[in-house]
């Protein structure tokens, strides 16, 4: 009977292989890479393995202890996303991967195991096969993953083209289905791009996708044709968006259409009177953005231009902060109500979720420490979340709690129903650096500037 793995084991063999010494001889060092590669793949076969006996177990008790049918396993996904440092979202992804693999993918994971398949790529075949009945599915991971030796080779690509051409063979009427289905999945997501740009994207029907960019294009074309400056790329950006906001065009290559939006800039006092220290954006919900101290100056000074008729509404707080770096307080034109600590609560944790790993944009003002069990409404026990972490700490045992001294900046330990323990810190608000110590002697330390 083979032994149980323990967690000592795997990071006594992590500190083993990381303290290893690089081979000498080129072609070795080609083989640690291809071995290290066949590892990583097999590590995320066995966490998909250790995440499904851990549901079920969850499960068990959960129904041992007479809790609702619909309400057992809550939270284990969330436990999942914690012990592998991703977001919750990803974590349901990745216990969903986990059980189709275990239950109707047999030799996807069995690939998966022996390094054959990576987990992206196992994870691209249950995407494509989860239109099929679960014989029509094994079937295809049968006819796909079953030798090892087809795999040799293949690309990501081909390996894609192959799934989607047998699933297709076996139940066109499904990938049909499928197919008119997608289309309740339209959506437009916003996300940061490099040099304080942001990528805005569309998913819809491919009708509708090719006849947007092929009117954008016609009137950039046309644009051009009449001596417009700016480049093809430039003018489609600009003609998006003043279509989908009203704005006017600029007509200038470096300035984009001015748009009717309150954004909220933090920026410090040095920052603002010429110092360095970049500040964050953010917007109706969008998650901050660092931009450099002078991206910042330049767009409160083309708020305050505005005239005083303008579609373009600026509004300015002033956010202070204690000097250990957390933010404390937020003037407001209202009094601070439920409404305006939601926003102190957004801008504290510059508009992302504060459950650790998670990147989702903050939903839901929470308590810490819940109301039924004396919990208030106050800034310190209070902390922004997306709607999937509120909804996972409503499940039986956990627990969450403030740390650290009520002047340094905001942490909020989570507790698990395993009893493991994650910390969650605000991020340090624009302007400010963390304090750094040297150890001058034994128990004894210095700060450095």
């Amino acid at each position: 009977m083979a032994a149980q793995l323990t967690a000592e084991e795997v990071r006594s063999f992590v500190d083993r292989i990381t303290a290893g010494v690089c081979p000498d001889d080129p072609a070795a060092q080609v083989d640690v890479v291809a071995a290290l590669e066949t590892l990583k793949c097999a590590a995320s076969a066995v966490q998909a393995e250790v995440s499904v006996v851990y549901d079920a177990r969850r499960r068990a008790d959960e129904a041992a202890a007479g809790v609702g049918a619909a309400c057992r396993g809550r939270g284990v996904a969330s436990e999942v996303a914690l012990a592998r440092r991703e977001s919750p979202h990803r974590g349901q992804v990745l216990l969903g991967l986990a059980k189709v693999l275990h239950a109707e993918m047999p030799h996807t994971l069995a690939r998966l195991r022996d390094g054959s398949l990576s987990e992206f790529r196992a994870m691209l075949l249950a995407r494509e096969t989860a239109c099929l009945p679960v014989e029509l599915r094994m079937f295809a991971d049968e006819e796909t993953c079953a030798d090892p030796t087809a795999l040799d080779g293949v690309g990501t690509r081909e390996l894609v083209g192959r799934i989607r051409r047998l699933v297709a063979e076996l139940d066109p009427a499904a990938v049909a289905r499928r197919a008119r289905k997608a289309a309740s999945d339209r959506n437009v997501t916003v996300r940061p791009a490099p040099d304080t740009m942001t990528y805005l994207t569309a998913l819809v029907p491919v009708a509708q996708g090719v006849a947007a960019y092929a009117a954008l294009r016609k009137a950039a074309e046309a644009a051009r044709a009449a001596g417009d400056p700016r480049s093809l790329g430039q003018l489609m950006s600009d003609l998006m968006v003043a279509r989908v906001t009203g704005a006017a065009d600029t007509g200038s290559p470096e300035a984009a259409p001015a748009v009717p939006v309150t954004v909220d800039v933090v920026i410090s006092d040095e920052s603002l009177a010429g110092g360095h220290a970049p500040a964050e954006v953010s917007a109706d919900g969008v998650p901050a953005e660092v931009v450099p101290a002078e991206v910042a100056r330049n767009l409160l000074a083309q708020a305050i231009d505005q005239p005083a008729d303008s579609e373009v509404i600026n509004w300015f707080r002033c956010l202070y902060r204690n000097r250990l770096g957390r933010l404390v307080a937020m003037s407001t034109r209202s009094r601070f109500h439920t409404k305006a600590m939601g926003e102190f609560l957004a801008l504290r944790g510059a508009g992302i979720c504060a459950t650790p790993f998670c990147d989702a944009p903050i939903r839901h003002n929470d308590h810490i420490t819940p109301v039924a069990d004396g919990g208030e409404t106050t800034a310190d026990d209070g902390q922004g979340l997306c709607q999937a972490c509120n909804h996972a700490k409503q499940a039986p045992g956990w627990r969450q709690h403030q740390v650290g001294h009520p002047v340094d900046r905001h942490q909020v330990e989570t507790i698990t129903p395993t009893g493991h323990r994650y910390t969650a810190t605000a991020p340090a608000p624009p302007g400010w650096r963390e304090p750094r110590y040297v150890q001058a002697g034994p128990g004894r330390y210095q700060l450095i500037a």
